[in-house]
């Protein structure tokens, strides 16, 4: 069994155990599903590595659903941990197996928009076999073409978003509309931001208005940079985190952030209100898409297509996004929503209108120097 397992798992709830822990569930080295059923044809669980609240749960049973009923239909087992806080991190802690094209300890693994073009441009990852994976056919428009990787041979979308702003209705009524409002006095110390580069560094090249996917560069970036290491060093900004800003939002420790907008979804139907307020940024928000990749350091290429394969039918999709509250990749879930009696089906979160698609961008492909130099200077500002 690769994974250690915790029987607390079986007695608190998911997010008990995010308040208890600060780390994501796959850290405790639980959510394996090994135990279920044969191991398929690798010998071994297929070993996913995965972000926080991207994976239907049932805090009652402690098991994900439609990853037990994939494991019941093929006889795959899959170990799933949420591993993934950040990309960056989660990308150094396997970076070494990576470049050596050795086994990183994960058989597939999803990360954001900027890491995932990274692996590409290295020749970190193996190239899917579409003929395998049919229902791709269902893949939405809105996330089949990106610039690092126009005919998706080498990352599949596992879901997507909006990264805006956020802020508790209780504790800070009056509300915030853009990145400027975060200096607000009364918000010192109080404020959350992401530890995802291309999150924070867009909201903010939009706010000080910045085209992000049109033609920026250094001083523009600098420029950005230059504002979050202000605002962090006189303590305006509490810090960055990955998505354990979820945990502060709901103990009060901050009253605002940057956010993703599937999130506040979810936080919302466990608090049982509106408690969260999302917000499209006036300057506008960016989109994200985490998206599946396979290391060359696995034979289990086969095995992962068929795990897709399953996911990629809009009734199995649409399982998932009722509880993840994520942009789907996969056309066909809004109407298998609303058969479900979702009211995320009219949801502006999952499905924005016109108006509001209108203000969301997309962050410009980086080159890989631009990568390297801009992630290193950002995660400098924010451990420093």
């Amino acid at each position: 069994m690769r994974a250690l397992r915790t029987r607390a798992r079986l007695d608190l709830s998911r997010r008990d155990l995010f308040r208890l822990t600060g780390v994501g569930i796959g850290a405790l080295g639980v959510a394996s599903l090994a135990s279920c059923a044969g191991a398929g044809q690798g010998g071994a669980p297929l070993v996913w590595g995965n972000w926080t609240m991207t994976m239907d749960y049932d805090d009652e049973s402690g098991a994900y659903p439609t990853l037990e009923q994939f494991t019941e239909e093929s006889g795959i087992a899959v170990d799933y941990f949420e591993d993934i806080n950040d990309s960056a991190t989660f990308y150094a802690k396997i970076r070494e197996q990576l470049d050596q094209g050795q086994f990183p300890g994960y058989d597939l693994f999803n990360f954001a928009d900027d890491f995932t073009a990274r692996l590409i441009a290295n020749e970190q990852v193996q190239e899917f076999d579409h003929s395998r994976i049919p229902n791709l056919s269902h893949m939405s428009e809105l996330m089949a073409h990106p610039s690092y990787d126009p005919d998706r041979k080498f990352s599949i979308p596992w879901m997507g978003g909006m990264t805006g702003l956020c802020y508790n209705t209780e504790l800070y009524p009056r509300g915030i509309r853009s990145v400027a409002d975060l200096a607000r006095p009364e918000l010192r110390g109080k404020v959350g931001i992401l530890t995802e580069m291309i999150d924070t560094i867009g909201l903010t090249l939009l706010d000080q208005g910045v085209d992000v996917s049109g033609d920026w560069g250094d001083a523009q970036f600098d420029a950005a940079l230059d504002q979050v290491h202000e605002r962090l060093t006189s303590g305006q900004y509490a810090q960055a985190t990955g998505n354990q800003y979820t945990q502060d939002l709901q103990s009060g420790r901050i009253w605002a952030a940057m956010c993703w907008s599937g999130d506040i979804q979810v936080l919302n139907d466990e608090a049982g209100k509106e408690l969260f307020a999302f917000v499209i940024p006036e300057p506008g928000g960016t989109k994200y898409v985490n998206a599946i990749q396979v290391p060359r350091g696995t034979d289990r290429m086969p095995d992962v297509e068929a795990l897709i394969d399953f996911y990629y039918q809009p009734e199995i999709m649409a399982r998932v996004v009722e509880y993840t509250a994520s942009v789907p990749p996969v056309d066909g879930v809004r109407e298998e929503l609303a058969q479900l009696g979702s009211r995320l089906a009219e949801s502006p979160m999952l499905f924005p209108s016109e108006q509001d698609a209108k203000r969301i961008f997309d962050f410009r492909q980086l080159t890989s120097a631009e990568t390297k130099r801009y992630v290193e200077a950002f995660v400098g500002v924010i451990n420093a």
